[in-house]
């Protein structure tokens, strides 16, 4: 597989990790092949946005058979960077980033949890009820070289989040993911994933008031 080196929208990213999650299924049900038709149906969406989405990364099927679901969930996983493990760190060990630690889907996954990093010191030198040790933040950065950290889980307060994420990001950390409701300044070559709940419930209140519509 030659692997086409562009610009990939942050969309086209979210479906692949969707694929992939279909894939799992399939070869867990010992499918080995299947059509682009059939899987836009496994997913109700559009078979040519599935070809499209996939042939911004190379050819993976063949015409008139389909695709190996074998190989295409091996590149798919090659792809998104989950082919090999990745190291978590969760900064604020409140009830978000205790929730997060104990989250059972990483289970199964190349994702792992390894430590938590609190300035409290009745929470600091504990552990979660999985064993995660819960660290002081002072000593974030040894942690993060020490343990081959790679991903942070920002868990902390609004007021303090941009110095936060401006620690990590010295530290060398590339990749962040955020739940602080705000704007960030992101130097160039990090990735800042936010998670906003509310904009997941700002979707689902206008799915209210559409029904609410289309009933009246």
């Amino acid at each position: 597989m030659v692997m086409k080196v562009e610009k990939i929208s942050e969309l086209t990213i979210d479906r692949l990790s969707v694929y992939l999650r279909c894939l799992d299924f399939l070869t867990n049900n010992g499918v080995k092949q299947i059509s682009s038709q059939e899987l836009a149906a496994q997913l109700n969406l559009n078979s040519a946005q599935i070809r499209k989405d996939l042939a911004q990364f190379g050819e993976f099927g063949v015409r008139g058979v389909g695709y190996s679901v074998g190989k295409l969930r091996d590149c798919l996983k090659h792809i998104l960077g989950i082919d090999r493990l990745h190291k978590i760190g969760i900064i604020g060990a409140g009830n978000l980033g205790m929730a997060i630690a104990e989250y059972e889907g990483f289970f199964g996954t190349n994702y792992s949890v390894v430590a938590l990093f609190d300035s409290d010191i009745e929470k600091i030198n504990k552990t979660t009820k999985r064993g995660i040790p819960i660290l002081d933040v002072k000593d974030l950065a040894e942690e993060i070289k020490k343990s081959s950290i790679d991903i942070i889980v920002l868990g902390v307060p609004a007021s303090v989040a941009q110095s936060v994420l401006d620690q990590v990001v010295a530290i060398g950390i590339k990749a962040v993911l955020n739940f602080a409701p705000m704007q960030f300044y992101v130097p160039e070559g990090v990735k800042l994933k936010t998670v906003d709940l509310t904009v997941s419930f700002d979707s689902l209140s206008h799915s209210l008031v559409a029904n609410e519509h289309e009933i009246g």
